[in-house]
């Protein structure tokens, strides 16, 4: 490339963040936080209104202004404003363009629902209304934010979250009553039921125009609920963007000329990140959005000349859809370049556990405890066998990879920076699998990821779960001791996070705060392998290679550490399988009854 396009790959310091200018300059950080705040409280202020047993009374003092099934529709549509204001204070928060539009719409409408409620007098909710009205007009350039990639998978969590408001509400309105009778909490479910479809239940009032309100109210609430169901499962969903083929070749070629940089780097071909590229097109970014945060892992592929570049575009991208960018593993040069162009801030994630193959050597007591492990493994009839992916036949790959999802423990794959998410796929012939056998059936398989034209990075290590402890340790060894033949020269473990404070607070004369700190980890670690990791990766005498979490500042820490654990998989929200519930009940209304299902042998589909 030419001189201008490495400038261009340099990026513009000036307009790293991509932030356009607010009214009187840059975009200021507490305004949609509060705008947000206000817009959440002014909502459940108007959703709370209709509890109140006076405001009735209030209202029809003003009959000669509005009719009493004009103050019904005006309050039932106070309540439905709020609870559109409660949904959209999230995208306010976030700077976004739409939910900034929509949130100026109902403000307006909410201020003139006020003052047909109260033609005489303003509410402090009305003076709030008006006061935020005003500044997010003025203050308009603070949401600038695109809105994000649409999915259909909002749709159940607002639904629900919807048919629980319209409960709480209608249960609350029976709760202020009055009614013509005592009704147990299960009768004034079931007529909150009946009511939010359309059908009167079976409780009574002792006053007609509440009982008029609630009928209407409650009947709003279901429409509404059903209208915002269908329209956002009907509206057209813009598919989340994933790597297209020409970017994944470009990335291929790519990690032939620079790969040996980074051993985290052909993880980058997961098929659930997207890629952004430098202007020149010499480096890019691999990431995925998680949470409204901007997540990439590891250092930009390509070029380190060209990585200023390609980050510019990556902030860029994040400020335009009000993402935080966040950095997940990335190496001490990597670190450097994120913090000195994007104005970010960096920490020490833990260490990563790489193995010299020409120095690497069982003998010496450091070795005994790893040594005695592989020789009773290997005297309990256990047999390894190093191959390149590629030189699996198809028939015995395919079988290699059904055993290792049989032994995986959860569904759930976890990985996001240090994990391929896959076995045995087409294009990853270049990858090394190691596989245990025990008298022909296959017991435990590892999978390298190629590093370079002469490393491995370990991405997975499955095993049968009453397979001989020990048998990882075995393989790694079988791994290293096979490495020359295949013309490798470093392999890459796993990843230990928070390595160093492990070590150090163990030491003698290490200090409370250390020890502290080290005493948290430990006990993290019944749920995450924090210290085991460690302690495996500590067996093989590494060398220890440091990797930084990059993120914008203390305030976005926990937010960004969440979604990264998210992104990793260690932390997984329940699911509603709503697809084989759906089957189930199905099944059930039609007297469906699955056959039985005959065991099948172990072993039975070897081959």
């Amino acid at each position: 490339m030419s001189e201008s396009s490495n400038s261009a790959d340099r990026g513009d310091r000036g307009s790293k963040t991509g932030l356009p200018g607010g009214k009187g300059g840059r975009p200021l950080g507490w305004i949609p936080t509060v705008a947000a705040l206000l817009t959440f409280l002014i909502g459940l202020s108007d959703v709370l209104a209709v509890f109140k047993p006076t405001l009735n009374e209030k209202l029809h003092k003003f009959n000669a202004v509005a009719p009493g099934a004009l103050h019904n529709v005006t309050r039932t549509s106070d309540v439905l404003t709020g609870l559109l204001l409660l949904m959209l204070a999230r995208g306010l928060r976030r700077r976004k363009r739409r939910a900034w539009q929509a949130v100026l719409a109902l403000l307006a409408f909410d201020i003139l629902i006020h003052f047909m409620h109260f033609p005489h007098m303003v509410s402090v909710s009305g003076i709030v209304a008006i006061g935020l009205l005003a500044v997010l007009i003025y203050r308009h350039n603070d949401f600038y934010a695109v809105g994000d990639p649409r999915s259909r998978r909002t749709v159940l969590p607002v639904f629900l979250g919807l048919v629980v408001m319209d409960f709480a509400i209608g249960l609350g309105y029976l709760a202020v009553g009055p009614l013509a009778g005592s009704y147990s909490f299960t009768q004034r479910i079931q007529d909150v039921l009946y009511e939010l479809v359309g059908i009167y239940g079976p409780v009574q009032w002792a006053i007609d125009q509440r009982a008029d309100f609630y009928h209407l109210l409650t009947s709003a609430l279901g429409a509404f609920t059903l209208v915002v169901t269908i329209y956002l499962f009907l509206r057209s969903a813009r598919p989340r963007p994933r790597m297209a083929a020409a970017d994944e070749t470009k990335i291929r070629e790519l990690l032939d000329r620079y790969g040996d940089r980074d051993s985290l780097g052909y993880f980058a071909l997961r098929h659930d990140k997207s890629v952004i590229w430098s202007p020149s097109g010499k480096a890019g970014i691999c990431y995925r959005v998680q949470a409204g945060v901007m997540l990439a892992a590891g250092d930009p592929l390509g070029d380190p000349e060209a990585w200023p570049g390609a980050i510019a575009e990556f902030l860029g991208e994040a400020a335009r859809h009000a993402w935080r960018p966040a950095v997940m593993g990335c190496s001490e040069l990597g670190a450097e370049v994120w913090c000195r162009e994007g104005d970010l801030s960096a920490l020490e994630l833990g260490d990563e556990a790489i193995v010299n193959v020409g120095e690497f050597s069982l003998s010496g007591r450091p070795m005994r405890n790893v040594r005695q492990m592989v020789n009773r493994v290997a005297k309990n009839g256990y047999t390894a066998e190093v191959r390149r992916a590629g030189d699996i036949p198809r028939d015995e790959l395919d079988r290699i990879v059904r055993e290792a999802d049989r032994w995986r423990g959860t569904h759930t794959e976890r990985g996001f920076s240090m994990a391929l998410g896959r076995l045995g796929a087409r294009g990853d012939e270049d990858c090394v699998l190691v596989t245990a056998e025990q008298d022909g059936v296959l017991r435990a398989v590892l999978a390298f990821v190629p590093w370079g034209t002469d490393g491995l990075s370990l991405d997975l290590m499955r095993r049968d779960k009453t397979a001989q402890a020990g048998l990882n340790d075995f393989l790694i060894v079988e791994a290293i001791k096979a490495a020359p033949g295949l013309g490798i020269k470093r392999v890459s473990l796993n990843f230990a996070m928070f390595r160093a404070a492990l070590e150090r607070g163990e030491r003698i004369g290490a200090g409370p705060v250390l020890k502290a700190w080290r005493g948290l980890l430990v006990f993290l670690s019944r749920w995450f392998q924090i210290e085991s990791l460690y302690k495996f990766n500590a067996k093989f005498s590494p060398v220890w290679e440091p990797r930084f979490f990059v993120y914008p500042g203390g305030r976005d820490a926990p937010r960004i550490a969440l979604a990264a654990l998210e992104a990793e998989a260690f932390l997984v929200w329940p699911k509603l399988e709503v697809k084989r519930a759906a089957r189930r009940a199905a099944r059930r209304l039609r007297g469906y009854r699955p056959r039985r299902r005959i065991p099948v042998p172990p072993g039975a589909n070897a081959g």
